[in-house]
Formats: C-alpha cells, structure tokens, sequence
C-alpha cells in the first residue's frame, strides 16, 4: 500500500506499507522517483556522490583535483564580509597558487 502526500514544506512524499512476509536488508539511499498519471511509480537509486578529497587547504578555500580530471576551487565567505571579500579572494588564490608551485617543483614538474 503506498500513501502519497506533501510536506508542510511543499516536498512531496510517499510511504510504502508491505503486507507480505518478506526479509530484507534495511537501506537507506538517495533516489529518483517517478510517478505517473495512473498511479504507478517508479523508484531508481542514484549512484553514490564520490567527494573529492582537498589537497590544499586556507581559511575559507580548498583546492581538489577530481575523479572527472578537472581541478576545483572553492572558496566561501560570509554574506556579511563582502567588503573583504575580493582581498581574501585574491589571498587565498595566491597562497594555494604558491603551495601547488612547491608540490610541482617538489614532484618535478609531474603531478
């Protein structure tokens, strides 16, 4: 038995009832679901997010090389700090632009 409904936030929601004897494994997965006009939906778990792990790390920025071949950089500041925030930007850049010449010259100019 399924009961479909919204949350008080407007996200839908959908909860099944097994009236079968069944075992299995308890699981709890991010998935897709589609639901159609007559009342059959369909549930796809989505692969896991694989996170890529920092090399190098500031105050509010990281750099990561992903699985994907692309290098990452993520900074983030406070709404509240926008007057610091092209200084800061430039700073950290810098200083993880400087820590990636040290590893190059380290490793030889290879990654």
């Amino acid at each position: 038995m399924i009961t479909i409904g919204k949350l008080e936030n407007g996200l839908g929601i959908a909860d099944f009832q097994c009236f079968e004897d069944v075992e299995l494994e308890a699981s709890v997965c991010t998935c897709k679901m589609q639901m159609m006009r007559d009342g059959n939906m369909y549930l796809t778990e989505l692969p896991k997010r694989i996170r890529n792990k920092a090399l190098f790390r500031d105050d509010n920025s990281s750099l990561s090389h992903g699985q994907n071949g692309r290098w990452y950089f993520y900074f983030s500041l406070d709404e509240n700090r926008i007057n610091e925030l092209p200084a800061e930007l430039v700073r950290q850049a810098s200083t993880i632009a400087q820590k990636v010449v040290r590893e190059l010259i380290k490793r030889g100019g290879a990654w």
